[in-house]
């Protein structure tokens, strides 16, 4: 089955000559118009919630939209899926010899994603053990070798725990050997970035007897539009205007048990970060929780008209204040 293309540009709707902070902005506006909690239609909005997660995966990271730039020219003049350097869904070796293609489904990520920005040893092509040998015309019983996949988990997920449907095709869909299985993984509350859960037995086929081996699911968190995660706290940027600062306000700023108020004190400078306590993700284990930093940006106006200018210059002429010593 020929591998899609996903153009990632089109899907945030940015040109391919976008900025950084192009990029960012279009992924927040639409993953705020999409997400889940708040579309009428929670499927079809989940399903594009992934899609732009996706997106931002590949174009959000530097490293990530060069290799994706140079691909895409490589793939319109037709020289396939190919990338130095890229992960692979691909090949594993299968016991007693020959190869294997490993597809999973239910993980959050497109094929395409999987093929050429997964995690080193993800999407099936990660592998452990040898493969079978033969001695005297007889097989060596040999456990199957593990594979790992990339799976997509949402801050909701995290929070709650859940139990994701995961599907396993190896081979190709009516040829002989081909096989398919669905099950179900627990995602346990308060996994984080990076770790993998184990799900035992659904690696590949052991040879002579033996037991099949493992599949681990390594977590990659989903980009949110109000948090960015460190561990089991959240951080949450939160502009201010001059005066806001200045005198102090109450605002209010979202959580991910929903939007509460904080009160900014007056004189509040930029880099200044307001602690909420528990307001974070789960620890692993789910007992208790981090944090919720807010963390302040005091914005000026780019623009003014003449009479806000009048203004500001009256303020400039009234005060004391000496930001530098002079």
């Amino acid at each position: 089955m020929a591998l899609e293309y996903k153009d990632y540009y089109q899907v945030l709707g940015v040109p391919r000559t976008a900025s950084a902070d192009d990029i960012k902005k279009a992924f927040r506006k639409l993953a705020r118009q999409y997400h889940p909690d708040v579309a009428k239609d929670k499927k079809k909005a989940e399903e594009k919630f992934k899609e732009i997660n996706e997106a931002h995966e590949v174009l959000g990271t530097p490293e990530n939209r060069q290799r994706y730039d140079e691909l895409g020219a490589q793939w319109k003049q037709g020289a396939g899926p190919t990338s130095p350097g890229a992960g692979g869904r691909g090949r594993a070796g299968a016991p007693g010899g020959g190869d294997s293609e490993f597809h999973f489904g239910g993980t959050g990520f497109s094929d395409f994603f999987e093929q050429f920005f997964a995690g080193q040893g993800a999407a099936g092509a990660g592998r452990r053990g040898r493969r079978g040998s033969t001695f005297q015309g007889d097989t060596f019983p040999q456990r199957g070798n593990d594979l790992e996949s990339d799976l997509l988990v949402t801050l909701d997920e995290i929070l709650q725990g859940s139990v994701r449907s995961v599907s396993l095709r190896s081979g190709t869909p009516g040829e002989s050997g081909s096989s398919d299985s669905t099950f179900r993984v627990r995602i346990p509350k308060g996994v984080q970035e990076g770790q993998r859960i184990r799900v035992s037995g659904k690696g590949e086929p052991g040879s002579g007897g033996a037991e099949s081996g493992d599949l681990y699911l390594r977590v990659r968190l989903a980009s949110h539009p109000d948090f960015s995660v460190r561990g089991s706290d959240l951080y949450h940027d939160l502009d201010l205007a001059p005066w806001e600062a200045v005198l102090g306000a109450s605002l209010s700023v979202p959580t991910v048990d929903g939007t509460v108020t904080v009160k900014i004190p007056p004189g509040t400078n930029t880099g200044h970060q307001l602690r909420l306590k528990g307001r974070g993700l789960p620890l692993p284990g789910g007992e208790s929780r981090g944090d919720l930093y807010v963390v302040v940006a005091v914005q000026v106006p780019s623009q003014v008209s003449d009479a806000e200018k009048q203004l500001w210059q009256a303020l400039a002429a009234g005060s004391n204040f000496k930001p530098r010593d002079v």
